[in-house]
């Protein structure tokens, strides 16, 4: 097996730092030929193992994705070179089912465009989304800006392509599934979010109310702040910091400042002193990465961003750990992790970041 111990590129979403079922959080990015992943030796840290490589050759993004059986997905989007010069792209699958363990192999999902094959070289960067009975719901921008879903049925065999008929959407699609088991993708265009939702887990992706958001490509992120209602968070494409907007409430988006550089927002909900709290973070333009709280629902209550750590290569990540402090991390310039976490003091500062 090749050895790999730093990453070679940005992390491709904000969702690249998750908990699993015993409660250690695992850490994972692309690197040369395939993914690193470091994990927790023992539920909330400090120390850490890894990190460890697995092969993927010829990743050109990658998304995860995690069940409520903590079972994590990995979607990827595969560009290799054919025998006729020309690339050949198709989407693969795998998945870890415990923390610390194996991959398994991974299996291609295919490309839409089957019959029009000069278009299956342009398909976009997927996104991905579990519901509550573990059916896994993967959404891709086809060649012409349409959105296309593919999900796995009864049986683990998948459906075939769906296309939901729209044009010139974007790449930096958000998928989440609620937690009733509903499954909804917003998807950026050239003048809102489009966005598409089911009324039931199981049932049919049906066109909602665009959110009005022109959220810069790849910063969307959805988030559940109330029982089966969900926020989105997005950079505004024309420089305007961070916007949110709740899609059932409607009204404007609600700006909410900051400075992203390009990539995506990461957000997650916590207690911070007895109040339920939304926490957000992004890097900046001068490229370090950015915190900022808030009461969750209540964004006109006023947030204050704050820098925190060096430099790194694409989006921080956040999540909960064993004891439900907040953890930050990030790829450091040289591809190493780099992590701070919660400390036990009232408010949400951050213990000094470390080296993984």
């Amino acid at each position: 097996m090749p050895s790999r111990t730093t990453s070679t590129g940005a992390p491709d979403t904000a969702r690249w730092l998750l908990r699993g079922h015993d409660g250690r959080l695992t850490a994972y990015a692309r690197a040369e030929g395939g993914l690193l992943r470091w994990t927790e030796t023992r539920p909330g840290g400090p120390e850490w193992s890894g990190p460890d490589f697995f092969e993927a050759p010829d990743l050109t993004y990658l998304t995860l994705a995690q069940g409520v059986d903590g079972y994590v997905h990995f979607v990827g989007r595969r560009e290799r070179p054919g025998d006729d010069g020309k690339a050949v792209v198709d989407l693969v699958h795998s998945i870890q089912y415990q923390p610390g363990r194996p991959l398994m192999d991974w299996r291609t999902l295919g490309n839409p465009h089957t019959k029009l094959v000069e278009r299956a070289p342009h398909l976009g960067a997927p996104a991905a989304a579990v519901d509550t009975a573990g059916t896994v719901h993967v959404f891709v921008r086809d060649a012409v800006g349409s959105v296309r879903m593919r999900r796995e049925g009864k049986g683990g065999k998948w459906e075939g392509w769906k296309d939901f008929k729209v044009r010139d959407t974007l790449d930096g699609m958000a998928a989440v599934a609620t937690s009733t088991g509903r499954v909804e993708v917003l998807a950026p265009a050239g003048k809102a979010t489009l966005r598409w939702a089911q009324e039931k887990r199981g049932g049919e992706l049906e066109r909602a109310d665009d959110v009005p958001v022109v959220a810069a490509p790849g910063s969307g992120t959805a988030l559940e702040t109330a029982p089966d209602r969900l926020t989105y968070y997005a950079a505004d494409a024309l420089g305007d910091g961070v916007l949110g907007h709740r899609p059932e409430s409607g009204g404007p988006a609600l700006p909410l400042g900051g400075a992203p550089g390009p990539g995506p927002t990461a957000a997650l909900r916590t207690t911070i002193e007895g109040h339920d709290c939304t926490v957000l973070a992004h890097r900046t333009g001068t490229g370090r990465p950015a915190l900022a709280a808030f009461p969750t629902e209540d964004e006109g209550a006023g947030l204050w961003w704050a820098e925190t750590g060096e430099p790194c290569l694409g989006a921080p990540a956040l999540a909960l750990d064993a004891r439900d402090r907040v953890v930050m991390a990030a790829i450091g310039l040289d591809g190493t992790l780099r992590l701070a976490r919660q400390k036990a003091e009232p408010g949400l500062a951050l213990a000094a970041w470390t080296r993984v």
